[in-house]
Order: C-alpha cells, then structure tokens, then sequence
C-alpha cells in the first residue's frame, strides 16, 4: 500500500514517516529541516510534526513529508530513527510505528501540524483572512470557541509564524481574537512556560 496525499492540485506523492523520539515540537521541527535539505526537496514541499504514541512507549513527536520524485528508498536517516513509507518500516520498532502513524494521518488528511506547506512564506506580517487562503494552501480559516467562519476581509496578524492543521482532508489555520478586530494563529512562537515567574 502506498499512501498518497489528499489533492492540493498538485501530481500525487508518496508520504514518508520519520519518528526519532522527539520530545518536543522543536526538535522535530529540526528534523524535518535536515531532512528537507538533505533531500533537496522544493519549496513547497508538505512537512508536518504529529503528537503519537507507539507500542508502550510515551507520547512524543513525529513527522511526515510529502515527497515525489526522489529516491526514497535511499534515503539515509541517523540510527535510532524510525522510517516508514508504503510498507516499508525501518529504524528502531516503536519508532518505525510512530513513523506510520505520522505517514497515515498525513495521508488521510486527518491529523498533523503542517510545518511546511505551499505559500508559508508569504504569510508574513497582518493579511485579510482572504489574501492568507489565496496566497497558500490553507483552505480554511477558522476561530476557536465560534461557529461561524471569519469575513474575507477580517485582519490576521501571522506573526509570521502560521502553523495549520489537517482536519478531515483540509488544510484549517486556526486562530482566536486579537485586540482590534484581529485575529491571530492559535499557536504562538516561543510561548512563556507555565510557572516561569515563579519561585
């Protein structure tokens, strides 16, 4: 079984899985960074990190990555990493599986944080809520705790960091109110960890 990409007008591409244990979403976001440059994948390119949990082991992060036309199969990852692609596991084997949960959720479209994805990098700065699904492939914008979508022309302060989500096949930035109509990504960069004033 080769697990393919939901259609985003582009030819289809076969998900590849990589699980090294990571405790934290930056460091698989590191990981997705290596592999994109030492894969020579274009921009563009479909990159998410994945919260799993495999076999006995404790929930930790995952990622998976669109690729097409490149050989997968040679692709050289550190040891203790986990690799997964159609049937293909490879790597330690709680890791392996993490790697293919991460490769089918991404294929179904129905979990994932997308960390790369076509026109990140032109979500920097405020944009209408219609200039950020025009510029990329988020196809929906949606705000916690409302039921209804926000107007074309509402404010988004990026922040220049945009991290949406796989929901049921879609691409959905979620967002919550910002001062002055605004709205703003769910996610923050950098957020203060809990307890950090105190003694």
């Amino acid at each position: 079984m080769v697990l393919q990409q939901p259609d985003l007008d582009r030819p289809a591409r076969m998900i590849v899985g990589l699980d090294a244990g990571s405790r934290t979403v930056a460091e698989a976001e590191h990981l997705i960074t290596d592999t994109v440059k030492a894969l020579g994948l274009p921009a563009g390119t479909v990159a998410c990190t994945h919260f799993v949990r495999s076999g006995t082991g404790a929930p930790h992060v995952a990622c998976s990555l669109a690729v097409a036309d490149r050989p997968v199969g040679a692709l050289s990852v550190p040891d203790g990493v986990g690799l997964a692609y159609g049937e293909t596991r490879t790597g330690p084997a709680e890791l392996a599986e993490g790697a293919a949960l991460a490769a089918a959720e991404h294929a179904a479209g129905s979990a994932g944080r997308l960390v790369l994805f076509p026109g990140r990098d032109e979500l920097v700065g405020t944009l209408s809520v219609a200039e950020v699904l025009a510029r990329s492939a988020v196809e929906r914008v949606v705000v916690l705790a409302h039921a209804d979508e926000p107007r074309p022309g509402t404010p988004l302060a990026t922040g220049d960091h945009v991290r949406p989500q796989w929901r049921e096949g879609r691409i959905v930035l979620l967002t919550m109110p910002a001062a002055g109509g605004r709205l703003m990504p769910a996610e923050v960069p950098n957020p203060t960890p809990c307890c950090v004033d105190h003694d």
